[in-house]
């Protein structure tokens, strides 16, 4: 049976002026997934195959979920991969936002099309 998250999904508005810091999967992988179910990160790495630092690095943000995490992580918890990779890409995206948001703003033209 598939499990049930309490995650808000919030899609911003491309040109945003107030920033929130995004959230990063691994801290979504450790407060809906690792705390709820008393998992710690070594049992989650020994189950899933992966070598501990692995999940370590992901919980704190250092390491990004790759495809074959994403694989075993949606094979573990009964979800998809997809799941976890969407988390990234937006994680991805809302981080390089950020950092160019001004740049785009004032030096990247937008492309007219014809009528």
């Amino acid at each position: 049976m598939p499990m049930k998250l309490s995650l808000p999904i919030i899609i911003p508005n491309f040109y945003m002026t107030k920033t929130i810091k995004p959230i990063h999967p691994g801290e979504i992988l450790e407060e809906e997934f690792l705390v709820p179910f008393s998992l710690s990160q070594y049992r989650l790495a020994k189950d899933i195959n992966v070598p501990p630092r692995r999940i370590n690095e992901i919980i704190h943000g250092t390491r990004s979920i790759s495809a074959d995490t994403a694989l075993r992580l949606a094979k573990y918890f009964n979800n998809s991969p997809e799941f976890w990779l969407n988390l990234q890409n937006h994680y991805d995206l809302a981080t390089e936002r950020i950092i160019i948001m001004n740049i785009l703003k004032n030096n990247v033209k937008t492309f007219k099309f014809a009528t």
